[in-house]
């Protein structure tokens, strides 16, 4: 099994993901009891999708009941480029300047278990990205690629928190890697302070004041008392930005699927705000900026106008 683990590392790899563990699945019941703690006290504002599916989130085994092993994987979406390369002040999450990272995951995670699958017709996994119920970050450290800092996004030694997560859980044993145990954030509160909502705690986050919540996941209308969205459109990566590990060790990707689409670079606040549907539709196919749809960028837009 052991080499049959290593062939598995060497293709994920070859395949694009730059980070590569894996976890031997069992119960979470710290972190079950700490996401249902997060629900009750509505830090998760209106995603009632992460409610609805805690039992499988806090319990793989009622997502894949033949969960034995999972692998975790983390690859690399840091471009070079910042908010400061835009031609306007309006901001946008660089995560989303390219291709949609759930199908850029999906397709090589698939290729990944169609190749494990090939060695015996026992074996049987399942492909999961972040809008699986599954609670990726929790696996990642189990499966020794980083830690969960306090901004809540995991980060690795070598890449900082410009990772895209992806998951396959197997039916079968495999070499298991040891988890990264340590907290590496010290006492550092970088991500806390210059939060501008106050949206992050230790190691926590509460949505409801989160910009990238704000302007992805909300569907109501902004009045004054709304969120600042500090010139933010899209998302947010403040606290990803002042984190002292991006800042030294974040390295620029290769993989030109997540570099900017160029009207995004080039927009000016005028082009923004003449946006229109059909515009909208050209610019962001295949892109994640579609869960906000048309009216909800245009909303964004109009409020940091």
């Amino acid at each position: 099994m052991n080499d049959f683990t290593a062939e598995i590392k060497q293709k994920a790899n070859e395949l694009g993901f730059e980070k590569i563990g894996i976890a031997e699945v069992g119960p979470i019941n710290k972190e079950k009891s700490n996401l249902e703690d997060w629900i009750l006290r509505g830090n998760h504002a209106s995603m009632d999708w992460i409610d609805k599916r805690k039992s499988e989130r806090g319990n793989i085994y009622n997502y894949f009941p033949e969960a034995v092993s999972i692998i975790s994987v983390g690859m690399n979406y840091f471009t070079g480029y910042s908010q400061k390369d835009l031609s306007s002040k309006l901001k946008f999450s660089n995560y989303a300047w390219g291709e949609d990272y759930h199908s850029v995951l999906k397709t090589r995670l698939r290729i990944l278990l169609e190749w494990i699958e090939f060695a015996s017709v026992e074996i049987k996994g399942i492909v999961c990205v972040d809008t699986s119920p599954v609670m990726e970050k929790v696996w990642a450290e189990k499966a020794g690629i980083g830690w969960q800092g306090k901004h809540t996004n995991l980060i690795s030694r070598d890449y900082g928190s410009w990772l895209f997560l992806g998951e396959i859980i197997l039916n079968i044993s495999l070499k298991y890697d040891k988890p990264f145990t340590e907290d590496l954030c010290g006492s550092c509160t970088a991500c806390i302070d210059e939060c501008p909502p106050g949206a992050l705690t230790d190691y926590e986050i509460d949505s409801n004041k989160c910009i990238s919540y704000q302007t992805i996941e909300y569907r109501g209308e902004f009045d004054e008392s709304s969120v600042d969205l500090d010139s933010w459109i899209y998302g947010c990566d403040i606290c990803q930005e002042v984190c002292p590990w991006n800042k030294k060790f974040s390295k620029i990707t290769q993989d030109k699927s997540f570099y900017p689409r160029s009207k995004i670079i080039e927009n000016t606040i005028t082009d923004w705000e003449k946006l229109n549907e059909e515009d909208f539709r050209k610019l962001f196919k295949g892109s994640s900026v579609k869960r906000t749809k048309h009216t909800g960028l245009k909303r964004n837009i109009n409020k940091n106008l």
